[in-house]
């Protein structure tokens, strides 16, 4: 997939030459000078026209008219060296590969130099380019009929980077790679139908990723799910023919099983609300309820692949939640493996029902760090729209980092509050320890609220992705549908994680 070489040779045979261009007053300088030489000014007179934009996230495209071996020129365009920074740079690669995908190139090569800056280096480059590659050129396999005609994409990708040891280059390269095959394996799972991805199916998909990294696995079934009173997770499943499943993935990269994080992933692979049934518009496009699972299982995908010195336990609990003449329904009261019991008022605020008992379970495996992540609620859209994810906290130092890992993910996140009066409505009941939904008002606190009463003293963040889980429109880092939110995040938290002295 990808070559690394020290210099550039100009005259080799290639279908395509990138080239980064900054929007600099002066002449043309290095190989934009070479280059400029071999088209007889030509270039230079381009960009002075604007047919060549330095513009940031631009992409221009000259045909090479045989001048050079590569049959054509992708400049992407960098803007000022002083606006540069590490997540516009991905944005541009991400665009170029979509321009180059498009052209059905299947080789190109990079002069990774020229997408250097004092604050971002070739191995930041290198990085930024092959997660742009992955994540960009990201189609998901639809059921439409397929034509007979093999398609082209990118396959090989030759970077010439002079200013670093060809095997740290690689190296970035691989990383970010992983990082940007991870969420695309997230995506895929989200995209994929409801009757195609049970709970059974995402479990079985678990134990390949486990065999694949030599995980260690746990995959309850419904005997096991009550054996352990797991009501609140049961409660959910009721009204299904699919069985629950608990899907348990361990990764130990230190000798002692110690500073354990937890990584919860809501894995409800279709809502329709239950008895308290959502709208007909409402209820399509409930088969990405599953995202936050989706999230935990690419993370584990790129755990598995960088091997960081980290322990990790992944739970996700797995169900539909249907309606049948046995589904669970308001006014029911249940009891969560906490032992914790629990009113129900809505029956389609079943989320964190599941997750209750999955954060329990967590910490039964060792967890001492928590974070949860869920597309949870309709309220955390109204407070903080389509972009950006909401997050929850008992534990300001651990939220810390994982809201250092989302910026440098690059996927935004904003804290709200967890009160003690959201604390007290979720208390607030006259037949249980506690109730799943005390009203609209505040609604995505109150979820967070909910969880926090079983995450109890251990540090834990809540994550909620119901506006960011998915997007309607393209971007330049991927087309429309699953975003894989949070998959990078919770990597990177992981990789860079530090145990905090409680």
């Amino acid at each position: 997939m990808f070559f690394v070489e020290k210099d550039l040779e100009l005259a080799r045979e290639n279908e395509g030459l990138v080239i980064g261009l900054f929007d600099k007053p002066e002449k043309f300088t290095g190989v934009l000078a070479l280059l400029d030489e071999r088209f007889n000014g030509q270039l230079s007179e381009l960009v002075k026209s604007g047919d060549i934009s330095p513009k940031s996230k631009s992409i221009s495209k000259v045909h090479s008219l045989g001048k050079i071996g590569p049959k054509r020129i992708w400049f992407v365009g960098l803007g000022k060296e002083k606006d540069f920074t590490f997540e516009k740079l991905k944005s541009a690669f991400g665009r170029l590969f979509k321009d180059v995908k498009a052209c059905k190139i299947q080789e190109t090569a990079v002069y990774l130099d020229s997408f250097t800056a004092e604050q971002v280096n070739s191995l930041d480059a290198a990085y930024a380019m092959s997660e742009a590659f992955a994540l960009s050129t990201y189609q998901f396999e639809s059921y439409k009929q397929k034509s007979n005609e093999p398609e082209k994409k990118i396959e090989n990708l030759t970077v010439y980077c002079s200013s670093f040891d060809e095997e740290e280059v690689e190296a970035s390269l691989t990383v970010g790679f992983a990082f940007g095959k991870g969420t695309n394996s997230a995506r895929t799972l989200v995209n994929i139908p409801g009757n195609l991805l049970t709970a059974t199916d995402l479990a079985n998909y678990a134990i390949e990723l486990g065999n694949k990294y030599n995980f260690e696995m746990e995959i309850l079934d419904k005997a096991e799910i009550e054996k352990l009173g797991m009501g609140a997770f049961l409660a959910v499943n009721q009204g299904s023919t699919e069985p629950p499943k608990m899907i348990v993935l361990k990764y130990q990269g230190k000798d002692e099983w110690k500073d354990v994080i937890g990584l919860v992933g809501k894995g409800i692979t279709f809502d329709t609300g239950g008895y308290s049934i959502k709208t007909k518009s409402g209820i399509v496009g409930m088969k990405t309820d599953m995202g936050g699972a989706a999230a935990v299982l690419g993370a584990m995908e790129i755990i598995g692949e960088i091997q960081p010195e980290q322990n990790v336990v992944a739970v996700i609990p797995s169900t539909d939640n249907m309606i049948s003449g046995h589904a669970f329904k308001p006014d029911d009261v249940i009891i969560s493996m906490s032992g914790k019991t629990i009113e129900v008022l809505n029956t389609d605020a079943e989320g964190r029902l599941v997750l209750a008992d999955a954060v329990t379970y967590a910490k039964h495996h060792g967890a001492e760090y928590l974070v949860d992540v869920a597309t949870l609620t309709g309220g955390v859209i109204t407070a903080l729209g389509l972009h950006t994810t909401g997050a929850m906290t008992n534990h300001d130092s651990l939220y810390t980092q994982v809201l250092g890992a989302a910026e440098e993910a690059g996927e935004q996140m904003w804290q709200l509050p967890l009160f003690e009066t959201e604390i007290e409505r979720v208390r607030n009941s006259k037949v249980a320890d506690l109730n799943n939904s005390p009203g609209s008002e505040g609604h995505a606190l109150v979820a967070g609220a909910f969880i926090s009463e079983f995450a109890e003293g251990t540090p834990w963040v809540h994550l909620d992705i119901a506006g960011t889980a998915t997007t309607s429109k393209a971007y330049d880092l991927g087309p429309s549908g699953a975003t894989g939110v949070m998959t990078r995040t919770l990597a990177l938290f992981v990789e860079r994680f530090e145990p905090i002295h409680k």
